[in-house]
């Protein structure tokens, strides 16, 4: 289910989960100042270039923003509309730049890494009885959920256009929502049938070649 990752060895596969983390952190406090819808395009060039350089499956990937346009599409008709052009242009930029970004790091990064990075921020947590690796789990199947669940969007977006030629309806939302919960619930019952633990290292983990679930 939790199908993003890509299993390949590339240089962006052996960086340090938390160094990813950190970069779009830093990435994010960087673009969201910024009013210059050209500056935002040459970020958006270099990431495209970053994809590239990991191979054609991983760029392939981009794919998975497809969902996003319509959204982004509206989002930037209404800022020309109330600011101007170059204002819409920055806020989509600044948006497909910053989903890109959280996408490539979810295509290179396992999900015990990303728990392992995330983990000791919760650590504080320890003293009110709270596993830090239980939210730490949460965090990172949020990141995982993202590309997938564009990709379920997108599937049913392409239903609608196929049986009514319209454009996608809101009616599609609830439905929608109903997958994202179906498919959360499966993924937690298949943890629990692995008999799956946050607070100990997966065997995945212990022979870094495997994701979850």
């Amino acid at each position: 289910m939790i199908s993003s990752y890509v299993s390949r060895a590339t240089w962006l596969h052996r960086a340090p989960a938390g160094l990813k983390l950190v970069a779009i952190a830093l990435l994010s406090l960087a673009v969201l100042p910024m009013t210059d819808w050209r500056w935002l395009a040459l970020g958006l060039g270099a990431l495209l270039l970053v994809y590239a350089s990991l191979g054609r499956d991983i760029l392939s990937r981009l794919g998975l923003l497809k969902p996003l346009l319509p959204f982004l599409l509206v989002i930037g008709l209404i800022q020309a509309w109330m600011e101007s052009w170059s204002g819409a242009a920055a806020s989509v930029l600044r948006i497909l730049l910053m989903v890109a970004a959280a996408n490539l790091v979810t295509l290179t990064t396992t999900m015990q890494d990303l728990m392992s990075a995330v983990a000791p921020v919760f650590k504080p947590l320890a003293h009110l009885g709270v596993n830090p690796r239980a939210p730490a789990l949460a965090v990172a199947l949020l990141l995982r959920f993202v590309p997938v669940l564009l990709e379920t969007w997108s599937q049913r977006e392409d239903a609608w256009h196929a049986r009514t030629g319209r454009p996608v309806a809101l009616r599609l939302l609830a439905p929608f929502v109903g997958d994202a919960m179906r498919m959360a619930d499966r993924i937690a019952e298949a943890l629990e049938a692995r008999g799956f633990d946050p607070s100990t290292p997966s065997r995945g983990k212990q022979e870094g070649k495997h994701d979850y679930p």
